[in-house]
């Protein structure tokens, strides 16, 4: 089982996916980011960035 799957998504693209929706950015963006800063960010910097990203 994975990280994505422990937390209910089905991979980490449907992870992404619905990053995307949840903070109200686009798609294509969440992905740019997610693959500059590694699966290792996913749970934390990715999320702080899209928090960011949101505000504006």
């Amino acid at each position: 089982m994975s990280i994505y799957t422990e937390n209910g998504y089905e991979n980490r693209k449907d992870y992404l996916n619905c990053l995307a929706e949840d903070y109200g950015v686009d798609v294509a963006n969440v992905f740019v980011v997610a693959s500059m800063l590694g699966s290792s960010e996913d749970f934390d910097g990715l999320l702080s960035h899209l928090e960011d990203m949101a505000e504006f």
